[in-house]
């Protein structure tokens, strides 16, 4: 009696086992239980815990209970580990492949392509609007003093070394990650062979691309940018004054705007036309271009450019050429009325 008793518990124990481990099973690995028979999207933030991931899925219908979920992690702890980023999640998977797809899922990219001579804050905006970052955090990334440090920018931000161009970025990467990228890409295109050139010609890395952010800034012509180049490196040998419409537009701040006399007499050390010399540091973020035109400046005596009215500048040794210069100008403008 005792052995039939011994053998029916045995047996009722292997068979709970069974249909424990047959429901764990279905419940782990059956596709469509408890998901979405549709596509779904989910975003996760950085700093976004587990359960609050969980709440989202359920509330954008990925999942229509959360317990599930939290069995597959409970017996697979590491599925708690899901990255920031953008996921579209297949529909009718299974508990487990939602999770080890949550999971294993690579960070997704986007493309973001920052024009040549456009200033940190606009950098900032651009980044804001394509990665899951604010404005506000990447400025003050890009002000890090030991980023700035590790990168020998004697600065108080990354202005003129966040290098132009179209990247590829993690869209939940840091502030700190896209702004350490940008000036990476600098130093990957400023090698050697262009810092012996610069040493050469007189200008450290901050003088070269303050002088390259300048040219950015009056011209966006890659022909004429080597000339422009050229009336400035002029002015500074002969120490005149570079007045340089773009530096004073930077001192002033804001939308860049028509210039009036007033304005060249603001009080700021970007104002060329009000002190020689460089001003302190780069006035935007310059391309290879204007990098490249200041290093081979045309050989030329000019010493004054001035607007065509039709998208190039006219260029002079003297004041007499320069005049009659901005006279052409002017007439371009009255016949474009």
């Amino acid at each position: 009696m005792m052995a039939y008793t011994i053998k029916s518990v045995t047996r009722r124990l292997l068979v709970g086992v069974v249909i424990f481990l047959t429901t764990l099973i279905t419940l782990l690995f059956v596709p469509g239980l408890n998901t979405s028979s549709s596509t779904t999207h989910l975003i996760v933030h950085r700093g976004t815990g587990f359960r609050d991931i969980l709440r989202e899925l359920q509330h954008n219908s990925s999942i229509a209970q959360q317990w599930p979920a939290i069995m597959t992690a409970s017996l697979v702890p590491q599925f708690r580990n899901i990255k920031p980023g953008r996921y579209t999640i297949p529909p009718g998977m299974s508990n487990f492949g939602l999770m080890y797809y949550l999971h294993s899922q690579k960070q997704d990219e986007v493309r973001v392509t920052l024009p040549e001579g456009i200033e940190l804050r606009r950098v900032a905006r651009i980044i804001s609007r394509k990665l899951d970052i604010d404005s506000t955090g990447f400025m003050a990334a890009a002000s890090n003093r030991q980023l700035l440090d590790k990168y020998g920018i004697n600065a108080s931000n990354a202005e003129g070394y966040l290098f132009p161009g179209t990247y590829n970025f993690a869209w939940a990467s840091t502030p700190l990650e896209a702004a350490e990228f940008l000036v990476r890409q600098f130093h990957h295109f400023y090698k050697d062979s262009l810092k012996s050139v610069a040493s050469k010609r007189g200008l450290n890395e901050t003088a070269l691309l303050t002088l390259a952010s300048i040219v950015e800034a009056e011209t966006p012509l890659d022909s004429e940018k080597p000339y422009v180049a050229s009336v400035y490196l002029n002015r500074l040998k002969i120490k005149m004054r570079l007045q340089a419409d773009p530096t004073v537009q930077y001192a002033l701040g804001g939308t860049a705007r028509r210039l009036y006399y007033k304005d060249l007499a603001a009080d700021s050390p970007y104002n060329t036309y009000r002190y020689n010399g460089l001003p302190p540091g780069p006035i935007c973020n310059p391309g290879k271009a204007s990098i490249l035109a200041v290093l081979n400046p045309a050989e030329s005596r000019y010493l004054y450019f001035v607007a065509t009215g039709k998208g190039g500048h006219y260029f002079a040794e003297s004041l007499a050429a320069h005049a009659s210069n901005i006279k052409k100008y002017k007439q371009a403008l009255h016949a474009q009325r």
